[in-house]
C-alpha cells in the first residue's frame, strides 16, 4: 500500500508476520509505517526498532535440547535465516503433496526456494527469536511444554487432515497481542483505534486486543467466531477489500492494495 493512500485516510499500516525480517523482503514496496515479526518479538516503527527480544543464550540451549529429547521437528528463527533439524526436512518432502495449500507446504516451498533455511548442523549459535514446531503426537508436545512452561509459551494450532500439529514456541515476553500494545504506545495511538485482520488461531491476541478485528474467510473456524467481521480469502484480495469496507484506504485510481 503507497504512503500516499495512508496519509489521506489517516491510516497507519502495520505489517505482522510471524516470521523474522529476512522473510518480509517481498512486502517492502507497499511502504508499511512498521514491521512486527516473529510473533512479537521484533518491532520496527518506521525507522525505529522499538522492540528486540531475542532468548537468552540459555533459553535457547534449553529449548533446543527439549525438542531434541522428544524427536519433535523445529525450526530455529534467527535474525537472519532459520535453522531446521534434517529430520522436519525429510519428512515434510516425504509428506506434503502437490496443489495443496497447507502449513507442511509453505514450509517445504520455502525450502525448495532456499530462503535463508539452512540445516542445524551449521547452526552458530545466533540469537533465536522463537521456534516453529511441528509433530504428529500432541502427548509428546504437551511433555516438551512442561519442561519449557516456566520460561515459554506454546501457540499449538490445530491439525490439518494428515494429523500433522504445528505450533510455535513463543517466550513469555512477548505475544502478538502485546506487540500491538507496544506499538500505540510508541506512536501514541488508543487501542480502541486499532484493527487486526488475521487468519489462524496464533493471530488471536491479536484479535483479542485491537479494538476491531476481523477474520479471513479462508481462516481459523475459532477466529471467525469471536472476531468482528470476516472478509474474503487472501486469494480474492480479502485485505483490500476490508480496508475498502472499513475506509482505510479511499477507492481511487492511485489506490494499489494487493497482497495475493
Amino acid at each position: 500500500m503507497g504512503c500516499e493512500t495512508g496519509e489521506k485516510t489517516g491510516t497507519l499500516c502495520i505489517f505482522m508476520h510471524r516470521q523474522k525480517l529476512w522473510n518480509v523482503v517481498a512486502f517492502i514496496k507497499y511502504q508499511f509505517d512498521g514491521i512486527i515479526s516473529s510473533a512479537g518479538a521484533y518491532i520496527k516503527c518506521r525507522e525505529s526498532v522499538i522492540y528486540d527480544c531475542p532468548m537468552t543464550l540459555e533459553q535457547r540451549k534449553h529449548v533446543l535440547h527439549v525438542l531434541q529429547k522428544y524427536g519433535i521437528f523445529h525450526m530455529a528463527e534467527c535474525r537472519e535465516c532459520v535453522y531446521e533439524d534434517d529430520g522436519m526436512k525429510t519428512f515434510m518432502h516425504r509428506n506434503a503433496e502437490q496443489e495443496d495449500e497447507s502449513e507442511l507446504l509453505h514450509w517445504r516451498r520455502q525450502l525448495e526456494k532456499n530462503l535463508h533455511i539452512y540445516s542445524m548442523e551449521t547452526y552458530q549459535g545466533q540469537p533465536i527469536y522463537k521456534v516453529a514446531v511441528m509433530s504428529t503426537q500432541m502427548k509428546v508436545l504437551i511433555r516438551a511444554y512442561e519442561d519449557l512452561k516456566e520460561d515459554f509459551d506454546f501457540h499449538i494450532r490445530q491439525r490439518d487432515r494428515r494429523g500433522l500439529i504445528y505450533g510455535e514456541v513463543i517466550g513469555k515476553s512477548f505475544d502478538k497481542g502485546k506487540a500491538v500494545e507496544r506499538v500505540c504506545r510508541h506512536l501514541n495511538v488508543p487501542l480502541c483505534d486499532t484493527i487486526a485482520i488475521g487468519d489462524s488461531l496464533n493471530d488471536l491476541e491479536m484479535i483479542r486486543t485491537a479494538g476491531f478485528s476481523i477474520c479471513m474467510r479462508n481462516g481459523s473456524e475459532k477466529l471467525k467466531d469471536i472476531v468482528d467481521d470476516i472478509c474474503p480469502s487472501v486469494n480474492e484480495d480479502g485485505i483490500k477489500y476490508a480496508f475498502l469496507k472499513h475506509l482505510l484506504i479511499l477507492d481511487g485510481e492511485k489506490t494499489e492494495v494487493s497482497f495475493v
